[in-house]
């Protein structure tokens, strides 16, 4: 995410680029660690906290919410997330080596009814989503039904409660870096809706 941060502070933003453990621990014991780390960087009532993630990024800030929703909250911007979890996770789950590279929390977004995106409700917030629908992973891509991105279809991105939506030609693992994605992600905190939108039904 470093050229999202390089990109959002040349447009005034004070970005705090937060890394993660999601090899080592469960979502909710993640979420114990960004609330602690919210409370020493963004706590100030008078300043909007925006999140923009991507993919597991997406769910921490959903748990986030239903735990412990920020009083401070601004908008959110979501790059590829598994917001109803990702077949690519069911397919390999059980799998020794899956499990041992991606962790437990890659473990939590299965798209069975049950699991934890499935379980944290629609977006009681403003909320933004890209995702893509190209695949650099045609293994992945072949277990995944529809149109995706090489790790999430594009349905499953989506989320009841979101305020825009926007499928780009970019794959799960560089869409950060685009600089068209980047230009939505900062006209969607200035205004709440991205510029080129995806038609929706309401």
């Amino acid at each position: 995410m470093a050229y999202m941060q390089e990109r959002l502070t040349s447009a005034g933003y004070t970005v705090f680029n937060y890394d993660y453990e999601s090899r080592k621990s469960e979502i909710d014991s993640l979420v114990t660690d960004l609330l602690q780390y919210l409370k020493t960087c963004c706590s100030r009532t008078e300043s909007d906290l925006h999140f923009v993630t991507h993919s597991m990024g997406g769910i921490l800030v959903r748990a986030l919410m239903a735990r412990e929703r920020p009083l401070n909250l601004g908008r959110v911007v979501m790059l590829s997330p598994p917001n109803k979890g990702s077949e690519v996770v069911d397919y390999f789950r059980d799998y020794t080596l899956f499990r041992k590279i991606f962790g437990p929390a890659s473990l939590q977004l299965g798209t069975d009814p049950e699991s934890l995106p499935n379980r944290l409700g629609p977006a009681d917030f403003e909320l933004g989503i890209i995702t893509g629908d190209r695949t650099i992973d045609p293994v992945s891509s072949l277990i995944i039904p529809g149109e995706d991105d090489g790790k999430v279809a594009v349905e499953r991105t989506k989320l009841e409660g979101m305020s825009d939506f926007r499928v780009m030609h970019l794959s799960h693992t560089y869409i950060m870096e685009d600089p068209e994605v980047v230009s939505e992600v900062i006209y969607f905190l200035e205004n709440g809706r991205f510029r080129y939108s995806e038609p929706m039904v309401r």
